[in-house]
């Protein structure tokens, strides 16, 4: 460590020597509970009842697109002001903010993709006790209830959900400290207005606790000119038993309650280590959370990017499967429900609810918010090798070779901060990558990239180029006093560039162009690590709340920085092509929206089994919050793992979305050939398996980017209606068509795996073997088995000619594999374009429909008016529970028919029809007879 460590301080150097040895867990004493957070013990303390909030209906206005009403609190006269939107799509937009706040109370920009289109509002009925309005669609109604304030949405005689229900609507108003003489002009201005009197007249009955001007945890004290500015509201779900999102949390999918706990926190951390199965905050905070049962699937996204916590509470949690049926046997009436309490720091409250009614309305309600997966390069979709570090070049040159050397195939090499002139990023060390060119070169003329880490810490340094711009355009956030906010980080003593300026953000992109990022290819993607940000000598390894974002507290925007970051980051590898060829761009932290601009892993693991497992919960929660791209350090960031463990953590990320290895600096080199030649073997087998899958994995991606549907997904998205899969977290689809069970356990002989569906067929991929729906499936394995299941009703294309890199594979055949259902029938998709750029908005590219349907199986052009060729061609096809033909011909779309070879396996019902030869891109039919 001594080279690594030798320009760094005594803080830092004291950081790493607590991070780096010992137990290797995380310190949960660096990170605050509610009770050390309080805003978060403040409205905590305040429990279900009577809410204070009156509704004033005299104060109602209503247009075409917009409700607006005031709301009071009794306690001290404060008032707010309510708005409503009915959005198209079955989406209600409610927003409260103060009516006349002291100054402008935070608003989340940047996030939402345009300002939401609404539909018309409609009066119903009005009275004294509320007013009832119209939502359109299958008799949806909003109640506005006035005493106390509570809001309905119901559809016919159901309540969806409900609004300050429990009463814990709470909104700390903006105020003067007491200790401080208010402006008597300003207080003169505002006249004899109650609204306006509130804050003036009531201020001295109101409680001051402790930390609503000031705050210290450890060593570190927040000072808050703004005094308290704390917002909370619950929501109740009738009817909800299962809930998900919120991510980042190292927990199941489905949600759990948090009334013996403290709450899920979303406020993105920098966790060493994190521990398992906790509601700790980690590097994402995506505030959306999900609501499902057997009738409906609904959603929740809270558009804050303050610190937030999420409360959630359930009348059925804790009770046995027994006590549940004792409750049925004995005619209980007590409907399941689940609660839930949101708590953020500081802004408005501005949320979305998003009325489904089915799992695939919710995506595409929440994708027409944020937006959709960015469409990756295709090369992404391959295997990616990383460490920290590979040393130099001949490193990098070793390792790239010892890939071909063994017969597996990667796409892509990486670079973590050692590469750099002593963590300047954009930079080269000079010694060991003194020619990155050169280096770049050797890759590309094998058709492979690299990755190279850029953070977004800069080194305070006179002779550092990027850090003396960033000085002098004054884009360094600022502290407290109005100077460069400065913290410990990689490279020592470091400046914090404020991405929340889109000017700032400009001139980042900038530093991506070819002519000033030094050594930059074509084929250089970018990493953005530490980007919560992470602050070394900060409270919780973070930004100070009170460092100043132009005129905006960091408290306020913290949840958006690392959004930031990764924007700018991709918007430059989009302008240094000219705005041609689509970026890579790997993220830490993410917000809602980071879905736009490329791929998040689960961050500083461990090679432990239990990490192993956590992974499949982690990338499935993202996924139904619209970030697909997803995957988690193979083999486990930090420890090393046996050789067991490595082999099935490959075994399940070439399953995951984003496939990468990585590994922790002081852990053994761990690159796939260095284990023995079985293990070798089990590797290579499961990373060309990958690569023969690339077809079907573009094509689930091209679907994310249209529709906002995940590509890795839990089984109740498509099974929606059956219940034994709606808490299941250690298996997955991909897409529709193929159902994962990783085995996660060590020393396993054997897993059980549920196949959903009780008139569905499932067929192993491996063995071809038909397996009934609607079923737990008990599956004896090794360690080269891989429970993967192909949908009976299905066509799934694969690549069976492996090749060193996915772009070796562009022109090669196509094999189809058709998986026939209980009816005998199957479709499925091809979609081809140049893998690259973004010449498919410009209708370049070829997308085909095959479908199985009495014994014909035909190809039909699903974009008739798309213009792009491939010189791809089927070579194969793979008839899964077929029958034994007598004949089989082949109709090209010129009208020539011949007939074409093929072999029956009558014990195993597969029949495989040899070399048919088509273009991928043709229309024809093969018809077996």
């Amino acid at each position: 460590m001594a080279t690594f460590t030798e320009r760094m301080g005594p803080v830092l150097l004291l950081w790493l020597a607590v991070c780096l040895s010992g137990t290797w867990a995380v310190d949960k004493g660096n990170f605050k509970t509610c009770d050390q957070s309080a805003f978060c013990k403040r409205q905590r303390a305040v429990k279900p009842g009577e809410s204070p909030y009156r509704a004033l209906l005299e104060t109602m206005e209503l247009t075409n697109t917009r409700l607006t009403l005031q709301l009071i609190n009794d306690n001290n006269k404060v008032r707010l002001l309510l708005e409503l939107y009915r959005l198209q799509g079955n989406i209600t937009r409610v927003k409260i903010n103060e009516l006349k706040p002291l100054k402008p109370r935070y608003e989340v920009p940047d996030v939402l993709i345009r300002e939401p289109p609404t539909e018309p509002l409609s009066l119903l009925s009005q009275d004294e006790n509320g007013v009832v309005l119209s939502l359109g669609a299958e008799s949806q109604r909003v109640i506005i209830s006035a005493r106390p304030f509570r809001l309905d949405i119901v559809e016919g005689r159901e309540v969806l959900m409900s609004l300050n229900s429990r009463g814990l609507l709470g909104f700390e108003h903006l105020r003067m400290r007491k200790d401080t003489q208010a402006d008597p002009e300003a207080e003169n201005k505002e006249g004899t207005d109650p609204a306006n009197q509130a804050e003036t007249t009531t201020e001295e009955e109101e409680k001051v606790e402790d930390g609503m001007w000031e705050e210290t945890f450890k060593s570190h004290t927040d000072t808050k000119p703004n005094g308290p500015s704390a917002i909370s509201l619950d929501f109740s779900l009738p009817g909800v038993e299962h809930v998900y999102g919120i991510p980042e949390h190292a927990d199941t999918l489905k949600l759990k309650t948090t009334d013996s706990g403290d709450p899920y926190r979303l406020y993105n951390l920098d966790v060493f280590q994190y521990e398992l199965y906790n509601p700790m905050a980690l590097y994402g905070a995506v505030p959306v959370m999900l609501a499902h049962n057997v009738q409906r699937t609904t959603g929740i996204f809270w558009l804050n990017a303050a610190e937030t916590w999420v409360d959630i509470s359930s009348n059925t949690a804790g009770k046995t499967v027994f006590g549940k049926m004792l409750d049925y046997v004995q005619g209980s009436s007590e409907t399941p429900q689940t609660d839930v309490r949101w708590i953020s720091e500081s802004g408005i409250i501005d949320v979305f609810l998003m009325l489904g009614p089915t799992p695939r309305d919710v995506f595409s309600q929440y994708a027409s918010l944020t937006g959709t997966q960015a469409f990756p390069p295709l090369a992404s979709l391959g295997y990616h090798q990383c460490r920290w570090n590979y040393n130099d070049q001949e490193d990098v040159r070793s390792v790239d070779a010892g890939f071909d050397e063994h017969d597996i195939p990667y796409d892509f090499i990486w670079l973590d901060i050692e590469h750099t002139d002593g963590k300047r990023y954009f930079t080269w060390d000079p010694h060991k990558f003194d020619s990155p060119k050169e280096m770049l070169q050797g890759l590309l003329d094998k058709k492979r990239k690299m990755v190279a880490i850029v953070d977004p810490h800069i080194k305070v340094d006179t002779n550092y180029k990027i850090h003396n711009e960033i000085r002098s355009l004054g884009f360094y956030v600022k502290n407290k006093d109005g100077a460069d906010y400065e913290g410990w980080c990689w490279p020592g003593n470091a400046g914090y560039p404020d991405f929340t300026r889109p000017d700032m953000r400009a001139w980042w992109a900038s530093q991506f162009a070819y002519d000033q990022y030094e050594g930059a290819t074509e084929n250089l993607y970018t990493w953005n690590d530490m980007n919560e940000p992470s602050v070394f000598n900060g409270p919780e390894v973070t930004m100070h709340k009170d460092a100043m974002h132009g005129s905006w507290e960091h408290r306020e925007v913290h949840n958006l920085y690392g959004l930031y970051v990764h924007m700018a980051t991709a918007q430059g590898l989009l302008e240094r092509s000219g705005g041609t060829e689509r970026p890579f761009v790997l993220t830490r932290a993410v917000f809602a929206g980071s879905q736009r601009y490329g791929a998040v892993w689960t961050g500083d693991n461990a090679a432990e089994w239990d990490h192993l497992k956590i992974s499949i919960p982690m990338c499935l929660s993202l996924g139904l919050v619209g970030i697909s791209f997803c995957g988690a350090d193979v083999g486990g960031f930090f420890k090393s793992p046996s050789t067991e463990l490595l082999v099935r953590w490959y075994q399940t990320g070439a399953y995951q979305p984003f496939f990468r290895a990585h590994a922790h600096m002081d852990t053994p080199r761990r690159e796939p050939w260095l284990f023995g030649p079985e293990n070798t073997a089990l590797i290579r087998e499961v990373v060309r398996q990958r690569y023969t899958f690339l077809p079907y994995w573009y094509q689930l991606f091209y679907h994310a980017y249209h529709t906002g549907e995940p590509v890795m997904r839990p089984l109740w998205v498509e099974y929606p209606q059956d219940p034994a899969t709606f808490a299941l977290d250690d298996e997955f689809l991909l897409g529709r068509d193929l159902l994962v069970h990783p085995v996660t356990e060590e020393g396993a002989r054997g897993v059980t795996a549920y196949l959903p569906g009780k008139d569905e067929a499932w067929f192993d991929i491996h063995t071809f073997q038909k397996h009934n729906g609607g079923q737990n499936l008990y599956i004896p394995v090794t360690m080269s088995s891989i429970p993967v299941f192909q949908r009976g009703g299905s066509i799934i294309p694969r690549k069976l000619r492996v090749r060193r890199s996915s772009t070796c594979m562009e022109h090669d055949p196509y094999t189809l594999y058709v998986a026939l259902n209980n009816q005998r029938t199957a479709e499925g998709e091809l979609y081809i374009d140049d893998g690259l750029t973004f010449t498919y908005e410009k209708k370049e590219f070829i997308h085909r429909r095959f479908s199985f349907i009495k014994n014909v199986l035909s190809s039909v052009n699903l974009e008739p008016d798309a213009q792009f060729t491939t010189k791809s061609w089927v070579e194969r096809i793979v008839i899964l529970g077929a029958s034994k033909p007598s004949m089989i011909t082949l109709k090209s779309a010129d009208g020539k028919e011949n007939q074409l070879e093929f072999d029956f396996d009558a014990s195993m019902s597969v029949l495989t029809i040899r070399k048919p030869g088509m273009n991928a891109g043709a229309d024809w039919t093969v018809t077996l007879q």
